[in-house]
C-alpha cells in the first residue's frame, strides 16, 4: 500500500484517460497521475498499480489545489492533453506513450506549458515492479538523466535532474513555468540498458508522424476517429489486440466479478478486424486476419479463446496481495483462455471471408477451421458469455454466418463443404432452438431473451427476409430494455439494472440488427444512446450503470469501440448514403 494514503485516491473509472503504443497502456486520472501501467508489454507485471491499491504512480500536477481539471485528445490520436485552471493560472500537460513502439522498450513522454500566467508545478515518481512489491535500486543521476534498475527493467528518466531520490518514496522536485514556457519530461523503461539519446522533440515528431500515418480519414462516418484510435492503442506489432488495458476493475461492486483482460481474444479481434474491414482496407484488418490464422492454424480444434499478445499462453488466475479498485478484486491471469467457445471459429471465418483475397497460409486456417466446426458444433461451449457450458444458439449461428461467408469467397471443394455444413448445422440449430411462434431461444434448454442473437442476425444469418429476425429483435428489446440501454439476458428474480450493467456491445449491436432490418432511424436512435454511455475522455467500458451514469468494468473494452465504428461506417457517410 502507498505509505500516504491520500497520495492516489480512486477515481470513478469514466474520469481516466488512456495513453497506449499497441504494446502496452498507461491510465492517467484528471490530477496527471499515471496510476496504471504494465511494463514491457501488456500482461507484464505493473510498474504503477495505484489504480488497484497497490503502489507506484508518476504525477505531475500544479501544487495549487485550488483548481478545476479538463482534457482532451488530440484528434486522432492517443495523445491526451490534461488541462488545469487555478486561480493565477492555465497549465497543460501533454502525454503519450512514444511511437513507434518496440515490445522491449516503453517511452512516456510528458510536455508540461504553462498557457497563461506562472505555475509550480509538483514531480512524483515511484516506479514500483511487480505490482508494487519491488522497487528501482542504485538510482544514479547522469548529467540530465536519471537512471536506475530493478530486476529485468531499466529506468531512465530526462527532465528531474533538480529533483531528488529517496529510497522510500522515489523522485520528488518542484520546479516552476512562466507563460509560455515548456518543459519535458521522457520516462524509459526497458529490458536492456540504452545508449542512445533521449530527444524530446524527436521522440514526439515520430509520435505524432505515426498517429498520422495510423488513422484514416474518417470525415465520411457519423461518429469521429476515436474508435479506431482506440483499436490501433490496443493492438500489438504482433497483431494481437488486448481485450483492455486493466485488470480487476468491478463490473459489479463486491460479486466477485472482476477479471484481467489483458489479453487477445480471437472472438474481440474478429470483431475488430470486421468493423475496420467494413470501412476499407487498414493495416489493423491485416493484423486480425494474420493473428488469428496464426493462431488457428498452431492449435487446431483446440485452439484457445485468449492468447498474450504475442500468441503465447493466457497464465493461470491468481490472487495478488492487493486491495484492488473499490469494489473490485486483484486479479491477474484469466481461466476463461481453456473454454471451449464455438462461436470463436465462426467469428474467425467470418473474418477470413472479409480478406480481399486469402493467401495460402489464411486458406488453410480456413480449412483447419473448418475441420473443427465439423468435429465439435455439436458439442456444448461456454458461448460468447464464457458462462457453463451449453448449447448456446448464438454460437452455431455465428458459425453458420461464417461458413456461409467463406461458401461464396472460396468456390470449389472447400467452399462447398462450408455451404453443405452451414445446411446441416443451421437446420440442427433451427429444429432444436427455434420456438414455433419464429423467436430465436437463447439456448436448446434454455427459452429466454438473448441480446448475443442479434450479432449473428445483423450478420445476415438467418437471411434478412427470415421472418425469425424481427420477432426475436422486438422480443430482446422489450424483454432486455431500458431507457434506451441494452442487457444481454435477464437474470431470474432480478431486475435488469441490479443484476448488472447494460452491455454496450449489445446496445451496438442492436443497432446493427435494427438497421440490417430496413429501420435506419431505429438504428441511428440506439447508436446515439449507446455511444453516450462513455467518460469525458471518450472511453467505454464493458458495461454501464445507467442509474448512475458509470462505467463498470475494465477500461478501456476493445470490443465496444469495434461496434462503435462498425455502426458509424454502416449507418451513414457524409452524403447520406447507406452503406
Amino acid at each position: 500500500m502507498p505509505e500516504d494514503k491520500d497520495i492516489c485516491p480512486p477515481w470513478v473509472l469514466r474520469e481516466y484517460a488512456l495513453l497506449a503504443d499497441g504494446e502496452r497502456g498507461a491510465l492517467v486520472d484528471p490530477h496527471g497521475r499515471i496510476v496504471w501501467l504494465c511494463a514491457p508489454r501488456w500482461h507484464s507485471d505493473a510498474v504503477f498499480s495505484s489504480l488497484i491499491g497497490g503502489n507506484g504512480y508518476f504525477a505531475v500536477e500544479p501544487v495549487d489545489r485550488w483548481r478545476v481539471w479538463g482534457g482532451y485528445y488530440e484528434d486522432g490520436t492517443l495523445i491526451r492533453v490534461s488541462r488545469w485552471v487555478t486561480a493565477d493560472s492555465v497549465i497543460e500537460c501533454r502525454d503519450a506513450l512514444a511511437m513507434p513502439a518496440s515490445a522491449d522498450r516503453l517511452v512516456l513522454l510528458r510536455r508540461m506549458r504553462v498557457e497563461r500566467g506562472q505555475a509550480r508545478l509538483r514531480l512524483s515518481l515511484d516506479p514500483r515492479p511487480g505490482f508494487g512489491t519491488d522497487r528501482m535500486r542504485e538510482p544514479r543521476l547522469h548529467g540530465r538523466t536519471w537512471a536506475a534498475r530493478a530486476g529485468a527493467l531499466r529506468l531512465r528518466l530526462l527532465g528531474a535532474h533538480r529533483a531528488s531520490w529517496d529510497p522510500e518514496s522515489g523522485l520528488r522536485g518542484e520546479f516552476r513555468l512562466g507563460e509560455g514556457e515548456e518543459h519535458d519530461l521522457v520516462l524509459e523503461l526497458a529490458t536492456a540498458d540504452a545508449e542512445d539519446a533521449l530527444d524530446p522533440g524527436e521522440l514526439w515528431r515520430r509520435t505524432e508522424e505515426e498517429w498520422r500515418r495510423a488513422i484514416p480519414d474518417c470525415s465520411a462516418l457519423v461518429a469521429p476517429r476515436d474508435a479506431y484510435a482506440v483499436l490501433r492503442g490496443l493492438t500489438s506489432s504482433s497483431g494481437g489486440m488486448v481485450a483492455a488495458a486493466t485488470t480487476s476493475l468491478p463490473e459489479r461492486a463486491n460479486t466477485g466479478r472482476t477479471y484481467d483482460y489483458r489479453f487477445a481474444w480471437l472472438r474481440d479481434q474478429c470483431y475488430a478486424g470486421l468493423a475496420v474491414a467494413a470501412h476499407g482496407p487498414h493495416p489493423l484488418f491485416d493484423n486480425a486476419v494474420r493473428f488469428t490464422a496464426e493462431r488457428v492454424l498452431a492449435d487446431g480444434d483446440g485452439v484457445h479463446p485468449a492468447y498474450t499478445v504475442d500468441g503465447g499462453p493466457v497464465p493461470k488466475e491468481r490472487r495478488l496481495p492487493l486491495p484492488g479498485y473499490p469494489g473490485g478484486g486483484d486479479r491477474v491471469g484469466n481461466y476463461a483462455a481453456n473454454q471451449f467457445q464455438l462461436d470463436t471459429f465462426g467469428e474467425a471465418l467470418q473474418l477470413f471471408a472479409a480478406a480481399a483475397r486469402l493467401d495460402r497460409d489464411t486458406e488453410r486456417a480456413v480449412g483447419v477451421a473448418l475441420d473443427a466446426v465439423q468435429a465439435h458444433w455439436k458439442r456444448p461451449d461456454a458461448g460468447l458469455w464464457e458462462l457453463e457450458d451449453r448449447w448456446w444458439t448464438h454460437s452455431r449461428l455465428s458459425v453458420v454466418c461464417g461458413l456461409r461467408r467463406i461458401a461464396e469467397v472460396m468456390p470449389g471443394p472447400v467452399g462447398r463443404r462450408c455451404a453443405e455444413t452451414a445446411d446441416v448445422v443451421y437446420a440442427e440449430t433451427r429444429r432444436r432452438c427455434l420456438r414455433p411462434d419464429g423467436r430465436w431461444s437463447r439456448a436448446a434448454d434454455d427459452d429466454g431473451p438473448e441480446a448475443a442473437l442479434l450479432l449473428p442476425l445483423a450478420r445476415g444469418c438467418p437471411p434478412a427476409d427470415d421472418p425469425s429476425n424481427a420477432i426475436t429483435r422486438a422480443y430482446v428489446e422489450e424483454a432486455l430494455a431500458e431507457d434506451g440501454y441494452l442487457y444481454r439476458f435477464d437474470h431470474p428474480g432480478i431486475p435488469l439494472g441490479e443484476a448488472e450493467g447494460a452491455f454496450l456491445l449489445c446496445g451496438f449491436t442492436m443497432a446493427l440488427a435494427t438497421h440490417h432490418l430496413g429501420d435506419r432511424e431505429g438504428a441511428l436512435r440506439w447508436f446515439e444512446r449507446t455511444r453516450s454511455a462513455c467518460g469525458p475522455s471518450g472511453l467505454f467500458a464493458e458495461e454501464y450503470d445507467v442509474r448512475q451514469r458509470q462505467l463498470r468494468g475494465n477500461l478501456p473494452q476493445a470490443f465496444v469501440h469495434a461496434l462503435l465504428l462498425e455502426c458509424a461506417v454502416r449507418l451513414k457517410d457524409a452524403s447520406g448514403t447507406e452503406r
